[in-house]
């Protein structure tokens, strides 16, 4: 059995990370588990720890991107095979976990995507657009179909996560869209798998068509930005052990 981390980043999430931490935990008996704890000010870091979750703290808030590369440069200093991320509002079901680091088994990267045949999950207006439109351009530079590139559950193996432990960028969608992007130009390989998406247990989504719009502009741009950068190559067979 490959050895496994479950990482759940997490900013003032005390109301939904309790909860979140058990289901997995039932769920998931057989693998590890960390949060990383984003620089919260609430009790985000004592409701984990009461949950039985090892905490790993930010001494101030660095965003989902940094709260990741932390994550995964813990995988990779305790030697783990694996690492997948979980979000800690529990819109990521535990269910789903194995059939997401099943896909470790054809590609370097798992993403679960919610626009591929199951679920209700949909979004509209400026949103969809943006998301299609990334869609088709990553799924190009892939050379595989990805419907959903901005999906924060998605799996590592022990290649991607040397590769992230370069380079994990902290921008917007730099969790997502531009840490897929280098990866790939990279030469990882990526695959997905299609899973359902919960509602959050806790705080209201945001449907606003401002700021959707504004979602559309910021992530073509995080695009640009990913395709300027440099590929991180894992030249040195170490850095994937």
């Amino acid at each position: 059995m490959p050895k496994i981390l479950v990482i759940i980043p997490a900013w003032n999430e005390e109301e939904a990370i309790g909860p979140t931490i058990a289901e997995v935990m039932a769920e998931l008996p057989e693998v590890d588990l960390i949060v990383v704890d984003d620089g919260s000010t609430d009790r985000t870091v004592e409701v984990a720890e009461a949950a039985g979750a090892r905490v790993v703290s930010l001494p101030y808030n660095l965003g989902v991107g940094g709260a990741m590369r932390c994550g995964y440069t813990y995988a990779q200093r305790f030697g783990y095979d694996q690492a997948i991320q979980l979000d800690a509002d529990g819109q990521h079901d535990p269910r789903n976990v194995r059939t997401v680091l099943a896909g470790l088994e054809h590609a370097n990267i798992s993403v679960g995507a919610r626009f591929a045949g199951r679920g209700e999950y949909e979004v509209r207006g400026p949103r969809k657009w943006a998301m299609a439109m990334l869609a088709g351009i990553v799924s190009r530079l892939a050379k595989t179909k990805l419907t959903d590139i901005t999906s924060g559950f998605r799996a590592a193996d022990r290649v991607a996560i040397a590769q992230y432990v370069k380079h994990y960028p902290v921008e917007y969608l730099g969790d997502t869209v531009d840490s897929l992007v280098v990866a790939i130009r990279s030469g990882l390989t990526v695959t997905q798998v299609p899973v359902e998406m919960r509602p959050r247990r806790a705080g209201t989504p945001s449907n606003n068509p401002y700021k959707a719009a504004i979602y559309l502009f910021r992530s073509m741009f995080a695009l640009l930005v990913a395709l300027t950068r440099r590929p991180v190559k894992i030249t040195d067979e170490e850095d994937a052990k």
